[in-house]
């Protein structure tokens, strides 16, 4: 696999993306129990209000799907490292002929989701770290791709990255 990372080093020297690991759990976190607004900012008035937690449960709806599909196709190939397994091979069906990286899509539509749902101007700006978050980590994962997978360069022309149809 060329130069990749040393597969003995402990978990804390990060060699194959721990620290991504940690940093979305923290992204998370912030996501669902940070504070959704600031005392002086306006509050979501009617219809907006409703109009929000309705977008935002079917948003959610759809980021579970999407990322469900993605964990039920790696099968075998998941890993919560954005390193590839050794022994993993590419998938391109399912979930994947849509977007590249179906579970970060999900997770950052379910951020989106649940900012509309609970009416929070902070919560948008969590979905919006998270989404950026995920793509400088999917930057790295792809390259890690690029080299196991010669034939994910060409994959990479026709898929999306993380916004299905879109980005």
């Amino acid at each position: 696999m060329g130069d990749g990372p040393a597969r003995g080093a402990p978990w804390w020297k990060g060699t194959r993306g721990e620290w991504y690991v940690v940093g979305q759990v923290f992204l998370f976190a912030l996501v669902l129990l940070g504070p959704r607004t600031l005392p002086d900012w306006p509050a979501w008035a009617s219809p907006l209000s409703t109009i929000g937690r309705v977008i935002g449960i079917v948003l959610m709806l759809a980021g579970t799907a999407i990322s469900i599909g993605g964990v039920m196709k790696l099968g075998p190939n998941l890993t919560p490292l954005p390193f590839p397994r050794d022994c993993s091979n590419l998938i391109e069906s399912g979930p994947y002929a849509i977007v590249r990286h179906p579970i970060y899509s999900g997770l950052i539509i379910d951020a989106f989701g649940w900012a509309l749902w609970v009416n929070g101007w902070l919560t948008i700006g969590y979905a919006l770290l998270l989404f950026a978050f995920f793509d400088v980590k999917s930057r790295l994962e792809e390259g890690w791709l690029l080299e196991k997978f010669p034939e994910y360069a060409e994959y990479r022309t026709k898929v999306h990255k993380l916004i299905p149809w879109v980005y």
